[in-house]
C-alpha cells in the first residue's frame, strides 16, 4: 500500500514585518518602535503627540529664522531663534514629566536642533556680515554648521553614558545664541557692517563652532527640579532676571551668551591650574 498523502499540506504561517507584500493600500507605514519596560521588550506603534508637536514648533521657528534672515529681517530672525530655544527646552522636559520619551522623539529633536541652531544661525550671520568676506565668509559659516552637526552626533551617541550635570562642549542652542544675539544687538544699535564688523562676526561664529566640539564641560542646569517647591527668594530672583532681560533683551542676552560660552574654557583653565598646584604640593 502506498503511504497516505495529505492532499492539503500544512502551510507555514509567516508574519511580514511591515504588513503583507501584496497589500499596497497603506501609503504611509505605521511607525513601530521597540522599547524596554520592567525588563520586558515590546513594540509600540505611533508617536507621542505633545513633545513632538513642541519639537515641530522649534523646527518651524528655525525655518522661519532662515527666511527672515535671508530677507534682511534680522530682528525677526533672532526672535524666532529665541522662540526655537523655548520650544526646544520644553519638549524634553514635557516628555520626561509625562513619561513620553521615545527614540523617535530624540532623533527628531536632533534634526530640529540642526536646522534651528546649526543652519539658521550660520545663514543669519552670513546674510548680515559674513557675505562681505567672500569665500572666507561662507567657509566660516560652513565650519559652524559642520561643528553643530558633529556636536549633535556626539551628543546622541553619548546620551546614555554622559554626566547629566554637564555638557561636553557648548550646547548648540547656546552657540546659536552667541551668534544670533550678536547680530541682534549690533543690528538693533545700528552698527555699520564694514570690514571690521565682518571680521569680528567671523571670529565669533568660528569660536562658537569650535566651542561646540572641544572637550570642555559646561554646566547643563538639568539638575533644576521644577516639580518640587523652591525658596521664595529664588522666585524673586527669576522675576528680577526676566525684568532685566526685558529692558534691553538684545544687549542682556548677548552678554549672557558670551559669559556662558566663556565659562567652560575659564573653568577648564582654573581646574587645570588647581590640579597642577595640588601636584606641586603633593609629597609624591
Amino acid at each position: 500500500m502506498s503511504p497516505d498523502i495529505d492532499p492539503k499540506p500544512e502551510k507555514s504561517e509567516s508574519v511580514p514585518l511591515y504588513g503583507s507584500q501584496d497589500d499596497n493600500s497603506d501609503l504611509i507605514e505605521e511607525l513601530e518602535e521597540e522599547i524596554s519596560q520592567d525588563g520586558r521588550k515590546f513594540r509600540r506603534k505611533g508617536i507621542y503627540l505633545l513633545p513632538n508637536l513642541l519639537t515641530t514648533s522649534a523646527l518651524f521657528a528655525g525655518f522661519y529664522a532662515i527666511i527672515a534672515g535671508m530677507g534682511g529681517n534680522f530682528d525677526g530672525a533672532c526672535i524666532a531663534i529665541v522662540v526655537a530655544m523655548f520650544f526646544d527646552g520644553m519638549d524634553g522636559r514635557v516628555a520626561r514629566l509625562t513619561n513620553t520619551q521615545s527614540a523617535f522623539g530624540a532623533e527628531f529633536d536632533s534634526l530640529s536642533d540642526m536646522v534651528a541652531f546649526g543652519v539658521a544661525p550660520a545663514l543669519i550671520c552670513f546674510s548680515w556680515a559674513l557675505s562681505g568676506l567672500g569665500k572666507i565668509g561662507w567657509t566660516v559659516a560652513f565650519v559652524y554648521v559642520a561643528c553643530a552637526a558633529l556636536r549633535l552626533a556626539r551628543f546622541n551617541v553619548q546620551r546614555e553614558a554622559a554626566d547629566k550635570r554637564f555638557f561636553v562642549g557648548l550646547a548648540s542652542p547656546s552657540a546659536a545664541g552667541l551668534v544670533v544675539f550678536m547680530v541682534w544687538a549690533f543690528s538693533f544699535y545700528g552698527v555699520e557692517v564694514n570690514k571690521l564688523t565682518s571680521i569680528m562676526a567671523a571670529l565669533v561664529t568660528g569660536i562658537a563652532g569650535v566651542l561646540m566640539v572641544i572637550n570642555v564641560r559646561y554646566y547643563s542646569f538639568k539638575e533644576l527640579d521644577f516639580k518640587n517647591p523652591v525658596p521664595f527668594f529664588l522666585t524673586l530672583v527669576i522675576v528680577f532676571a526676566i525684568v532685566v532681560v526685558s529692558l534691553h533683551p538684545q544687549t542682556i542676552l548677548f552678554l549672557m551668551a558670551l559669559c556662558y560660552a566663556a565659562s567652560g574654557p575659564l573653568m577648564a583653565i582654573y581646574l587645570r591650574r588647581k590640579k597642577k598646584s595640588a601636584e606641586k604640593r603633593s609629597p609624591l
